[in-house]
């Protein structure tokens, strides 16, 4: 079940709508942004943010703005918990995001495991810590 309007046309959303709606640091696109976001928010809008853009923005909040991990994770577990994020693969980033919050592992690490421990997958890695990591995650469907 769909928790936005039917008929509702999906946009994509990039990097920057994430980070002036995050960030608030210019007025004007904060408006923009937070006009569609606020939409996304109750279910009004449907938006997918694509894993690509996800990553984007994890890069930039931690190296460009030294965001701390814990707080870019418990905002970007806020946005895709709005009703309108209508991500296919929505579990798995939420999951994802969780993980980078309470690691020290790349963000595409975290997705890599999200990935493995959601749809039970094994992970193929010469990465020792991503292997130790994932290989200790218990497995959620």
């Amino acid at each position: 079940m769909r928790s936005f309007r039917s008929g509702t046309v999906k946009k994509l959303v990039d990097t920057n709508v994430i980070l002036r709606y995050l960030l608030k640091d210019n007025e004007v696109l904060f408006k923009k942004a937070s006009s569609l976001l606020e939409k996304v928010k109750v279910g009004e809008e449907a938006v997918v943010i694509p894993e690509s853009v996800l990553a984007e923005c994890v890069y930039v909040l931690l190296r460009i703005y030294k965001v701390e991990r814990q707080i870019i994770s418990e905002k970007l577990q806020g946005l895709f918990s709005y009703k309108g994020v209508a991500n296919p693969d929505k579990k798995e980033m939420i999951y994802a995001i969780t993980l980078f919050g309470k690691t020290q592992l790349s963000f595409v690490d975290c997705i890599l495991c999200a990935r493995a421990t959601i749809n039970r997958l094994e992970l193929f890695t010469f990465d020792d810590e991503l292997k130790k990591f994932c290989s200790n995650t218990p497995h959620k469907k």
